[in-house]
């Protein structure tokens, strides 16, 4: 009878221990996670809003975990408020200005871009690069792609 019993809390014990480690891993993170701003300058200054180091008056700039945060996540901002942005292109939800992309994806864009000349003097012939056509001199116009035989 004392074997069973063992038995029981020991079955009962391990149960607890797994339901309770599956709610455990089933949570949703709920802390608040704040940007920080660092000086440049002073590593021992650090804020939660962006704005001027009270040491050397510099601008606070996003700490470094920050900045790798957002170069992964974020692509698009506001030019006017650091503060606004999106993973899509779009308008500044406070100064309805259009949202631009970030180095990186300007970067991506630049190498989809090809330049053909509007005369064709070279036939299909593209470049990578802005420029003049070399036969006709006129300024390499940027290709565009064209949907028009696609069936969507």
């Amino acid at each position: 009878m004392k074997a069973i019993k063992m038995l029981m809390m020991a079955a009962l014990t391990i149960l607890t221990v797994s339901v309770f480690a599956q709610e455990k891993a089933g949570k949703k993170d709920t802390l608040k996670h704040v940007k920080l701003y660092a000086c440049p300058m002073h590593d021992t200054v650090a804020a939660k809003k962006p704005g001027n180091c009270p040491v050397c008056g510099m601008k606070l700039e996003r700490s470094k975990k920050e900045q790798m945060k957002a170069e992964v996540t974020k692509t698009y901002s506001c030019p006017m408020h650091a503060d606004v942005v999106s993973d899509k292109p779009g308008k500044c939800t406070k100064c309805n200005m259009d949202l631009t992309a970030s180095p990186k994806e300007k970067m991506k864009m630049e190498v989809v871009k090809a330049y053909s000349c509007p005369m064709k003097c070279e036939g299909d012939k593209t470049y990578t690069k802005a420029g003049k056509c070399p036969k006709c001199g006129m300024d390499l116009k940027e290709k565009k792609e064209d949907h028009s035989n696609h069936q969507h």
